[in-house]
């Protein structure tokens, strides 16, 4: 692969000279870079985006308005290699990107908002209104950012008080009862103040409907608003405060059963409905300092997280296993960053990252009424087999079975519950530096590293409740057994993150470049497996519990303890490594057909080992847990391009990824058979191979005192193929969105008629096997249907 890119470098040289020199605009259209249109802080930043050696996507506010990207998920659908699906419920912020990801645990992207890293994946999906642009780079950032940006980065950027000044108002309308309601107000207080403040609502009663208990089954609500002060006291100091509160109440888990023949799926059917809640707090303050030749930076945040996802985990009619799971974190992080500000050859930045996070998870296991069936006939059957074999030895099958039936019978009842409390504390802390290097006229050398080092630690306080009621041939008994599992670990990591890269750039701004990166995501804990292991632990405990009682004939507690080989083997099964990657990577940024038209252009190879895979427990299938498999790859293929043309009334804007990413070294035991399972060669589950989008916006100018414009633009985007497991059984075959809006601007207004997915394309958007009622059954959750909608907005 690394032939390839030096390949791909001296394929690209004759073409981007030749696009130096060609100069054939037909009108007077010009594309710019993003970054260079809507300039924000950036700590860390000595270069615009397209001018240092990674693969990287800007959208601004035309495109997040227009085509309706109101989250990460809908942004991602624009960006090449990044799928955020919309599954579950906003618990759920998965990230996907160059074949690497995972639904809980260590994110694979780092998310930032407004310089304020969000430290707890929960809270990446978070809604974005009033925002100037958002920055997508991609491939292993973790020389400047740190771990958990294996994958990339997001950033973050809302308006400035001081660029935009005045009051907006929005409102929205739209199918399945979407409405939409935000307001903000920015002011200049004078040349060396100015503040916003800005609020939203936004909801919709969803598009199924749960046809156990006749309600939507996603249905939202969500609601937030932010505080924004920012003060320039001299030429050296800037000072920005941001306060963010966003909260969202939603019907989550819509999941039906899946059809593998045909794709379908059926609507859900839960007897109890999943719910999500979550309040989140970000508060930040940056502060700037610029000197004769440097730039100081310090950005503090705190972040208070709070919520609450009660979920029917058996996802069927049946009352088998719910969780009511809550989690209450705060964050502090701190950073002092140190750059250049000069036109020398050499380009610096410098810095110290320090964070820590409480986290306190609490997520009772209730196992209702079908589990109680279920079980108890399991266990009787037991019984009455050991019965029926010891007196049929003696008296022949006939006589056994009639005896058994005189005497009473077997009867069992059982009941479980499986309370749960974890603290997972974790502190990281980095020293970082990259410099950038002119070597000569063109050509600048790129040199970075970073030590970073975690500490995570849990403290588990969580039991196996079970009460049986018994009554075997006349002699009944009550037991009650509880299995307590109580303790604390932790666990150390520390990496060297390096950076090397080289781009060679041309007098029209086009470069070409190469760079050889490391990533890394932290290990931790599994505390979502604990439910399987509490059961496993109560079947094995409950046979001679029953026994004891029967040997007693009366009532007994029964209180097991633990030995410490016993927590040596917990221990490793709720234990996951870190993920380590090093990422090779080839690309250019091209600036062709005088500047009408950009083409980035990216080709990658990631040897990925130890990678962090979300799984659903073999045993019962009640716990997801976090495995690593031992070794893989992901190679592609990534181009973005954009331009204008017809005197900047048509923008357009194209992108296409392929992504090949399989296991290596990846084997695991059958729990049925006891053989091992080759994974060699197959795909890694949930990363789309394909991704792809296109974008146009036309606009009318109307010479007209009160009509000013009139907009037409359409979307599409689409993924696939995906996998849903390891083994490659099944999978989301690739599909395509369309979308269309028509917008009107007026003297004081504008108002946009928008439609999404209009061809009414099915696809899924999530699936996976479970096993939690005692049968194998397949679920998805089923995209989004046609939508029709129209937005008013009001500029004062």
């Amino acid at each position: 692969m690394r032939n390839k890119s030096l390949f791909i470098i001296l394929l690209l040289w004759p073409a981007v000279s030749k696009a130096e020199s060609l100069n054939i605009p037909s009108d007077s259209s010009r594309v710019y870079d993003l970054d260079e249109v809507v300039v924000v802080s950036q700590p860390k930043d000595t270069y615009r985006l397209r001018q240092q050696p990674l693969a990287s996507t800007v959208i601004g506010r035309d495109q997040l308005v227009d085509h309706g990207m109101g989250d990460i998920r809908d942004v991602s659908a624009f960006v090449p290699s990044l799928a955020m699906p919309a599954y579950g419920s906003r618990f759920t912020s998965s990230i996907y990107v160059r074949g690497i990801g995972s639904r809980v645990n260590s994110p694979s992207m780092g998310v930032y908002v407004d310089n304020i890293p969000l430290s707890n994946k929960t809270a990446f999906n978070t809604h974005l209104y009033q925002t100037d642009r958002v920055d997508v780079l991609r491939g292993p950032q973790g020389t400047l950012y740190g771990m958990n940006a294996e994958g990339g980065l997001v950033r973050i950027y809302s308006k400035s008080p001081f660029s935009h000044q005045g009051t907006a108002l929005k409102l929205g309308l739209g199918t399945a009862f979407y409405r939409n309601v935000e307001v903000a107000h920015s002011q200049q207080l004078s040349s060396k103040a100015a503040f916003s403040l800005a609020g939203f609502y936004q909801g919709t009663n969803g598009f199924y409907r749960n046809t156990q208990t006749d309600r939507s089954a996603d249905k939202m609500d969500e609601a937030g608003g932010r505080f924004r002060l920012m003060l320039r006291p001299s030429a050296h100091w800037n000072i920005d405060f941001i306060s963010d509160y966003q909260y969202v109440r939603q019907n989550a888990n819509p999941y039906g059963v899946l059809h593998l023949d045909n794709n379908r799926v059926d609507d859900p059917s839960q007897n109890e409905q999943s719910c999500y809640q979550r309040n989140l707090l970000t508060n930040g303050l940056h502060i700037q300092y610029s000197g004769a030749g440097f730039i100081m930076q310090s950005t503090t945040s705190w972040q208070f997280l709070r919520d609450r996802l009660l979920m029917d985990a058996d996802y069927s009619p049946s009352d088998f296993f719910k969780v009511d799971e809550r989690q209450l974190s705060n964050s502090l992080s701190q950073e002092f960053t140190i750059k250049s500000a000069n036109k020398s050859r050499w380009h610096w930045t410098n810095g110290v990252f320090l964070a820590h996070e409480w986290l306190k998870t609490t997520a009772p296991n209730t196992f209702g009424q079908a589990f109680s069936q279920q079980m108890g006939s399991r266990i009787g059957n037991m019984i009455y087999g050991q019965i029926f074999r010891s007196l049929a030895d003696r008296m022949g099958e006939t006589a056994a079975a009639a005896m058994i039936e005189r005497l009473g019978g077997v009867r069992v009842n059982m009941g479980l519950w499986v309370p749960s409390s974890f603290h997972t504390p974790q502190s990281n802390i980095g020293i970082f530096h990259e410099s950038n290097i002119e070597i000569a006229e063109h050509l600048t050398a790129t040199v970075g590293l970073r030590y970073d080092y975690s500490r995570n630690s849990i403290s588990y306080d969580t039991s196996g409740q079970a009460n049986m009621d018994f009554s075997i041939m006349g002699s009944a008994a009550k037991v009650k057994m509880v299995s307590p599992f109580v303790n604390q670990e932790h666990s150390s990591f520390q990496q060297l993150l390096p950076k090397f890269g080289l781009l060679y750039r041309w007098s029209n701004g086009s470069n070409i470049y190469t760079t050889v990166t490391k990533g890394y995501r932290s290990g931790g804990f599994n505390i979502q497996l604990f439910s399987d292991i509490i059961q496993t632990d109560v079947q094995n405990n409950l046979r001679g519990a029953l026994q004891q009682a029967m040997e007693a004939r009366k009532d007994i507690e029964v209180n097991i303890s633990h030995t410490d080989e016993e927590y040596a083997t917990l221990l490793e099964g709720i234990r996951f490594k870190p993920e380590e990657s090093w990422n090779y990577e080839a690309g250019a940024h091209l600036n062709l057909f005088g500047n009408t038209v950009q083409a980035d252009l990216a080709a990658y190879y990631m040897q990925i080992r130890n990678q962090q895979l979300s799984v659903f427990s073999s045993d019962y299938g009640y716990g997801r847990k976090m495995v690593n498999a031992g070794r893989s790859y992901s190679c592609g293929l990534e181009l973005a391009v954009r331009g204008q043309a017809l005197s900047d009334h048509l923008s357009w804007a194209a992108t296409y990824a392929y992504t090949h990413a399989a296991f290596k070294d990846y084997t695991t035991n059958d729990n049925a058979t006891g053989e091992a399972v080759d994974y060699c060669g197959k795909r890694v589950p949930f990363v789309p191979e394909h991704s792809f989008s296109l974008l146009a916006d036309y606009r009318v100018d109307l010479h007209h005192d009160n009509f000013k414009a009139i907009i037409f633009g359409a979307d599409l985007n689409g993924l696939g193929s995906i996998y849903w497991d390891e083994m490659n059984t099944y999978q989301q075959q690739v599909y395509a969105l369309l979308g269309a809006h028509i917008g009107v601007q007026l003297e004081c207004c504008h108002v946009n008629l928008w439609a999404r997915n209009l061809t009414n394309t099915h696809y899924n958007t999530f699936a996976f096997q479970s096993k939690a009622t005692g049968e194998s059954l397949y679920f998805a959750q089923r995209g989004n249907p046609f939508q029709l909608g129209i937005d008013f907005g009001w500029n004062f």
